[in-house]
């Protein structure tokens, strides 16, 4: 298969990747920035560029398309691309309102072709910890979960000013969804720091903070606590998730780069208060053996070595002719609940309930 790459900022980590995989043939590029395009191009040894999606959605051929643009676009650009016949990768995240979901779902499904939201936080080598973990016992039965992303996003291009933090869940959010197989019912969310005027943009009054309770779907009342930064906080880059059970936990480290906390209950013992909790320090190894041989050099890179892992599961779901696994229903179950956290923290606190995006 043939594919398309847009947007060579954070794309340009994407094409060798694709080049390496053993079941894509050719890639093309796209990028306004013709300076950037041909760095890219002569690095690569790429023949096929576009200035423009449209350009490279009017050429013959191309089976897929991964959409690496600004989030503005996403949802338009995924519409076009579904439209041309192909295949589609977005970055995170889908959308930003729930008519977007809909239409966005109802397009995937009419095209019958496949879109997958390229969630880095489910296919990193934490994430891999964290299920392991789960699923040998060692955490028992989950009981809660934590996600923080807190960013400043000063200095950033212009449409991200006044950016909602709640927009951009998805990596805080995805993985508790995962771990525990389950959507969000509901959601309660509170802001902290208005925008002052210099941070308002085209999303109007906001937050610079949004602290959010999603209450999840199940028998277990279970709760995932996320807050979400971008703007007015003092505080340096975190972005990630702990995950907690009744016999174990594991927790992001404090600062970036540090090591993960895991957490073992001890055995009670007979006249003590409480049991003991035995701490290590783990640096997750991933799960390179996950994929094709000449993939496995990439599993040391950025966004916890997910790259190699999102372009496999899109390549092999669109060889396999079956779903990906974040498929458009899971993508629109794991954003619209900070769609909808954003709107419970413009009223107060609110509770909002969160649509179900389960199979029709």
């Amino acid at each position: 298969m043939d594919v398309i790459v847009v947007g060579l900022g954070f794309g340009a980590d994407f094409v060798p990747i694709y080049q390496a995989h053993p079941e894509v043939g050719r890639v093309a590029i796209v990028d306004t920035d013709l300076a950037r395009t041909t760095t890219v191009a002569q690095r690569r040894g790429i023949r096929d560029t576009f200035p423009t999606l449209d350009d490279a959605l009017a050429s013959s051929g191309w089976d897929a398309v991964h959409l690496l643009t600004p989030v503005r676009f996403h949802a338009e650009q995924v519409l076009q691309v579904l439209r041309s016949g192909r295949h589609c990768a977005s970055a995170v995240p889908m959308a930003t309102t729930l008519e977007d979901f809909d239409a966005l779902i109802t397009a995937q499904e009419g095209a019958q072709r496949n879109y997958m939201m390229m969630e880095t936080a489910v296919y990193s080598r934490e994430f891999f910890h964290a299920r392991h973990l789960l699923e040998s016992g060692k955490l028992g039965r989950l009981t809660y979960f934590k996600g923080d992303h807190l960013q400043n996003l000063d200095g950033f291009p212009e449409y991200w000013r006044g950016y909602p933090p709640m927009h951009y869940v998805t990596h805080a959010l995805s993985p508790a969804l995962a771990l525990a197989d389950t959507r969000v019912e509901s959601v309660r969310c509170l802001g902290s720091s208005r925008l002052t005027p210099d941070h308002i943009g085209v999303a109007g009054e906001g937050f610079g903070t949004e602290a959010a309770l999603f209450k999840l779907s199940g028998d277990d009342d279970l709760v995932a606590n996320v807050t979400m930064s971008f703007f007015q906080l003092g505080r340096s880059y975190l972005e990630g998730f702990s995950v907690y059970g009744d016999e174990g936990a594991l927790e992001w480290p404090q600062l970036e780069g540090g090591p993960m906390k895991e957490f073992s209950l001890q055995p009670l013992i007979e006249g003590r208060r409480g049991r003991a909790v035995a701490e290590v320090d783990v640096e997750p190894a991933g799960a390179p053996e996950l994929l094709p041989e000449p993939l496995r050099r990439f599993a040391d890179g950025g966004h916890g070595g997910s790259h190699p892992h999102l372009v496999h599961e899109f390549v092999s779901s669109i060889v396999e002719n079956r779903a990906p696994r974040v498929d458009a229903r899971t993508a629109a179950t794991w954003t619209a609940p900070g769609i909808c956290a954003h709107q419970s923290a413009l009223r107060g606190g609110v509770e909002i309930q969160v649509p179900d995006y389960g199979d029709q």
